[in-house]
């Protein structure tokens, strides 16, 4: 893996699978109180947030602890930012301050990219605009073959906003690594036919029963409004046309799983009986963030 981690499109396979192996070692199964290690012990990361985040950004934080590093979080609307600070100005202090790592979420795609040309301290991509999201589809990773096992072979619904989601850019450059069979489906104004020329194996669909017939995995997506400038659709009309809900589980196959990067809206893209279901793995993709994030960090910080 280059210096940091800036997605999952130039990632080899055989990387992605030392990530998730790893960070496999790294799952907490509940007995006793998680023992802090010292592996990263002298270091420091600088979690630094353009946009707004809970599980992202506390889980980057608790997986640097767990590790033994320090931690500095900075959010935009706290900073020098929100006093007209650039981007590159803010950067360059926080470097000269010498941390061994930056995580970093930022509203512009590629903004990561950029700065990593022009900095020698590792970036980890925490979310990009709409590009890219990689710890988000290692951790999807991780909790798909928890429960089933593989990931060769599946078939994926990723079911909502498209367009606008870097969690789907992201999921579908590595599940397409392992020959998953992804399905794409949303709205037309969200799922636009070119997207399905991201990685080899995917498809579209706009009836979400037709996506999620068969599936191994449904994958549902918040809709983002705060990037869509059109009207959208009313929340009751997107449920009845793409909301997820019980009756669409018995046309997916019987040990299929359900997963949501979240926050959920319930009512929207999710019924609260789904996402409470035996089915969901929403809360069991949040515990293997940490893990997946000390896994990352281990390599960055240690390379």
């Amino acid at each position: 893996m280059a210096k940091g981690l800036l997605g999952i499109e130039p990632l080899e396979r055989s990387e992605i699978l030392e990530i998730l192996t790893r960070a496999e070692a790294f799952q907490w199964h509940g007995q006793g109180p998680f023992q802090k290690l010292t592996t990263c012990a002298g270091r420091m990361v600088v979690n630094l947030f353009y946009e707004n985040s809970t599980r992202t950004r506390s889980s980057f934080e608790i997986a640097a602890r767990r590790l033994g590093a320090d931690t500095l979080s900075i959010t935009a609307a706290g900073s020098s930012v929100s006093k007209g600070e650039s981007l590159v100005d803010t950067l360059n202090t926080l470097v000269a301050m010498h941390p061994s790592a930056i995580v970093m979420r930022h509203a512009a795609s590629g903004a990561p990219h950029f700065l990593s040309r022009h900095l020698t301290t590792p970036i980890v991509n925490a979310g990009d605009g709409m590009h890219e999201h990689p710890t988000q589809a290692l951790l999807d990773a991780r909790t798909i073959l928890d429960r089933l096992g593989r990931l060769e072979g599946l078939r994926v619904a990723i079911i909502g906003d498209i367009l606008h989601s870097r969690v789907a850019r992201s999921n579908i450059h590595l599940l397409s690594k392992f020959g998953a069979n992804v399905v794409l489906c949303g709205p037309p104004a969200l799922a636009p036919r070119e997207l399905a020329a991201i990685a080899p194996g995917i498809s579209l669909e706009t009836d979400i029963r037709e996506a999620v017939r068969d599936a191994d995995v449904m994958m549902m997506l918040r809709v983002q409004l705060e990037r869509i400038h059109e009207p959208s659709m009313p929340a009751g009309e997107y449920f009845r046309f793409y909301g997820l809900r019980l009756e669409h589980l018995e046309l997916a196959k019987p040990e299929a799983i359900v997963m949501h990067p979240g926050p959920i809206n319930r009512g929207r893209e999710i019924a609260s009986e789904v996402a409470d279901s035996q089915r969901s793995m929403i809360l069991n993709q949040v515990e293997n963030g940490i893990a997946v994030r000390m896994a990352v960090l281990e390599r960055v910080l240690l390379q």
